[in-house]
């Protein structure tokens, strides 16, 4: 089954081919013989009842500096010119974010978007995740200082962080004295109009974060991220080293109560954050990240897998 596919994604100029996982995917549809198209965000249109959006025919190779070429690019009609579109711009989950989600919704009646967009909208990675609370270290989701001195008493050390956050950025660890607490919050306070996520500091940090993905809610594989000397951070993105890892019985429980609602919501490509084998942190659906390194270190081809379900969707619908 050949397929035409719209990915949606950050400038492909600027990826690293080492490690991304939209350029992963979009090597394996050219190489499974569907048609890719390349835009960003910011190019989709709405009239008369129509989505669209200027896209460049792209052909994409694992050569650093040389990993694609466009073609001649052409006003493509996302709900009658396509079979998939791949919605796989980075975050921050921003109203841009939210207004593309908007949009591609508007044409899931006839085109498969991965992930469901409404989906994506509904389940941001650090808000939905509440769902999951019994899975979770303790967690407050606040912007009042005193609640968060109170967690810091009750804990000793605490994890602060954007609820909308992303790779890794502004996470702050707060130790049991509680210096420039106050600094902080008031910072947070001014950065973001929305509350702050504040978690126990979980030590087994230092022995890694693992990224679980699963595709179509069943486990695709997993890869252990090492924080760097001097580090709390494990993203791979700010430094994080990769390593082989196995998914121990109660990350096994984590994603058997996870896997039939990611399959409801059609949150098909998701990676799940786990701490120290056992504590969730965060459920990725915007843009997951992590099956170049699962593959490398395991032998897998997660991305074959993931085409393997959208092109059983694709079929389904048709």
């Amino acid at each position: 089954m050949s397929l035409r596919v719209a990915v949606q994604m950050d400038p492909i100029e600027g990826i690293n081919i080492a490690g991304d996982s939209s350029f992963a995917l979009m090597l394996k549809a050219q190489e499974r013989g569907h048609k890719v198209w390349h835009y960003t965000a910011d190019r989709l249109n709405y009239r008369d009842g129509r989505v669209w959006t200027e896209a460049h025919p792209v052909e994409v190779r694992p050569e650093p500096g040389n990993h694609y070429s466009f073609g001649e690019p052409a006003k493509i009609d996302l709900g009658r010119d396509v079979d998939v579109v791949l919605m796989r711009q980075d975050p921050p989950f921003d109203l841009g974010y939210i207004t593309a989600t908007h949009l591609l919704e508007r044409i899931a009646d006839e085109t498969l978007v991965v992930n469901d967009p409404a989906s994506v909208r509904n389940a941001p990675e650090k808000v939905w995740v509440l769902d999951f609370a019994r899975f979770m270290p303790p967690t407050l989701v606040t912007r009042d200082l005193d609640e968060v001195r109170a967690f810091l008493a009750e804990h000793g050390e605490i994890i602060v962080k954007p609820l909308h956050g992303n790779g890794g950025k502004a996470i702050f660890k707060v130790g049991r004295d509680g210096a420039n607490l106050s600094s902080l919050i008031e910072v947070f306070n001014t950065a973001y109009r929305e509350p702050h996520m504040v978690q126990a500091f979980l030590p087994g940090v230092a022995s890694g974060d693992k990224r679980i993905v699963l595709v179509d809610g069943e486990v695709a594989g997993a890869v252990n991220r090492i924080p760097g000397e001097g580090e709390i951070r494990s993203n791979l993105a700010v430094g994080g080293k990769a390593a082989k890892t196995d998914l121990t019985p109660r990350e096994l429980e984590i994603c058997e109560a996870l896997g039939p609602e990611l399959k409801r919501r059609g949150l098909l490509f998701v990676g799940i954050d786990v701490i120290g084998g056992e504590w969730l942190t965060e459920i990725n659906v915007t843009s997951p990240t992590g099956i170049v390194a699962i593959d490398r270190f395991n032998g897998t081809d997660t991305a074959g897998l993931i085409w393997d379900a959208i092109e059983r969707k694709v079929a389904a619908r048709r």
